[in-house]
C-alpha cells in the first residue's frame, strides 16, 4: 500500500531510528497515507508499523469484546439477581400472610377451647350446686318430717349457710370466668393496635 504523503529523507530516518532504539512506531490511519518513496528501509519500516498497528488494533478489539461480554454477563446476572430478590420478597410476603393466618387460626381455636372449658366448668359447678342443694333440702325435709326439733334447727341453719355459700361460690365462679374473658378481650384489642 502506498499513499499520497511523501516525507523527506531526514524525517524518514528519524522515524526509522526511533523504531530501532525505542521501539516506537507510527500507528493509525496516518500509515495508510504515507508513501514508500522507493526507499527500501522506509518501506520495511512502514510494513513493520502496519503490522504492529494491526496487532495493536486486534488486541484493543479483543479487550473491547471481552469487556462487552463481561458487561453483558454482569447485566444478565444483575437481572437474575433482581428476579431472585423479587421472588424472595414475594415468598416472604406469602410466608408472613400464612403466619398471620396460622396465628389467627390458633387464636380462634384457643378461644373456642377456652369457651368450651368454661362451659364445662359452669355446668359442673351448677350440677354440684344443684346436687348439694337437693341433698341438703332433702335432709331438712326428712328432719322436719321426723319432728325432731333440735336436728331441724341445726339442719335449717346448715341448709341456710350452705345455700349462702353455694350462691356466693357460684357468683365467684361466674365472676372469675367473666374476668378472664374480659382480660383476654383487652389483651387481644391491645395486640391488634
Amino acid at each position: 500500500m502506498s499513499g499520497d504523503v511523501v516525507l523527506n529523507e531526514e524525517t524518514r530516518t528519524q522515524f526509522i531510528e526511533l523504531a530501532r532504539t525505542r521501539k516506537i512506531y507510527l500507528e493509525g490511519n496516518v500509515i495508510k497515507v504515507l508513501s514508500s518513496c522507493d526507499d527500501e528501509a522506509w518501506t520495511t519500516y512502514l510494513d513493520e508499523a502496519r503490522g504492529k498497528d494491526d496487532e495493536t488494533r486486534r488486541k484493543r478489539l479483543e479487550v473491547t469484546r471481552t469487556v462487552q461480554d463481561q458487561n453483558k454477563e454482569l447485566q444478565e446476572k444483575a437481572e437474575e439477581n433482581d428476579r431472585l430478590m423479587n421472588e424472595v420478597k414475594e415468598a416472604l410476603a406469602i410466608a408472613e400472610a400464612s403466619k398471620e393466618e396460622a396465628i389467627n387460626d390458633l387464636s380462634l381455636m384457643q378461644q373456642r377451647s377456652q369457651t368450651e372449658l368454661i362451659g364445662h366448668i359452669v355446668r359442673i359447678a351448677l350440677w354440684v350446686i344443684i346436687g348439694t342443694g337437693i341433698i341438703t333440702t332433702g335432709m331438712y325435709l326428712f328432719a322436719m318430717m321426723m319432728e325432731n326439733s333440735t336436728e331441724t334447727t341445726l339442719i335449717g341453719n346448715t341448709w341456710s349457710n350452705l345455700f349462702g355459700i353455694l350462691l356466693t361460690n357460684s357468683f365467684s365462679i361466674i365472676g372469675t370466668i367473666m374476668g378472664v374473658k374480659y382480660a383476654q378481650n383487652e389483651k387481644e384489642s391491645k395486640e391488634a393496635k
